[in-house]
This record gives C-alpha cells, structure tokens and sequence, in this order.
C-alpha cells in the first residue's frame, strides 16, 4: 500500500493487511467491536425499515448511550449506516444500514455463527491454559 498522500490514487486497490499504513487495519479496528457487530445485526434484523437511537439501545443490552453513538457515528461516516434526523423537539433520529452495510452484515453473520458455534471449545482452551499457568 502507498502512502496517505497518494492514497487518492489507490482508490480501489485492495489493501495489504500486514503494511502498517494500510488503511484497512484501522478498519478492521472499527468494524471488529462487539458494538459494531450488534449494532449491525440489529439494522440487519429491522431492514430496510429504520430504527430510532432509543430502540438500538434498548435492543443491545449493556451498550451506553456513549458507545452506541460513537459507533454509529462512525458506520455512518464508513457509508454503512444511513442516519436521518427529524426536526422535531426533541429531533428524532432515524438509522438504517445502506447496501454496503448490508454487505458487512453477511461476512460479520459468519463470523458471528463460528463464534457461536466454537465458543465451548474455545472455553475448553482457555481452562486449560489458566490450569497449566496455576500449575507451572
């Protein structure tokens, strides 16, 4: 990958995971959070109706109302998720996902359904190695 400079060039170009400048690391960041993964479910669950901020909340226990923000602020900057405000008093505010965030839903479903599917053996790996690091 290039530098930021003449990244306007590259548009397009897949990126290179294992280049510190890539851009797709902090990605990867953004899209890889257990908020980021909720909160694109939940959008999914609703498409392609929208969803108010308060009902986000209310079906992705344990976020704060800080989180969630930030999250979507950030899909919606990534052109993943569509906000629309109206102007009432309160506004409301409306999200839904767009066709790339769409898109993510089916690669993060998959990871979600491995995760699912292996977390007993996963929770056998890590009683092993806290077993092994009390006995050595």
């Amino acid at each position: 990958m290039t530098t930021s400079g003449s990244r306007a060039a590259d548009r397009g170009a897949r990126g290179d995971l294992f280049d510190p400048q890539c851009p797709t690391r902090q990605l990867l960041d953004r899209i890889g959070t257990k908020w980021t993964s909720m909160a694109v479910r939940t959008l999914a669950d609703a498409a392609p109706d929208e969803v108010r901020f308060a009902e986000l909340k209310r079906r992705m226990p344990g976020v704060s109302q800080k989180m969630l923000s930030v999250t979507l602020r950030s899909l919606t900057r990534d052109g993943l998720v569509s906000r629309r405000v109206e102007p009432t008093v309160p506004p409301r505010v409306f999200y839904r996902l767009t066709g790339l965030g769409l898109s993510l839903e089916t690669a993060l479903a998959g990871l979600r359904t491995w995760a699912e599917e292996h977390m007993a053996e996963i929770d056998q790996a890590n009683e092993a190695a806290d077993r092994q690091a009390d006995e050595g």
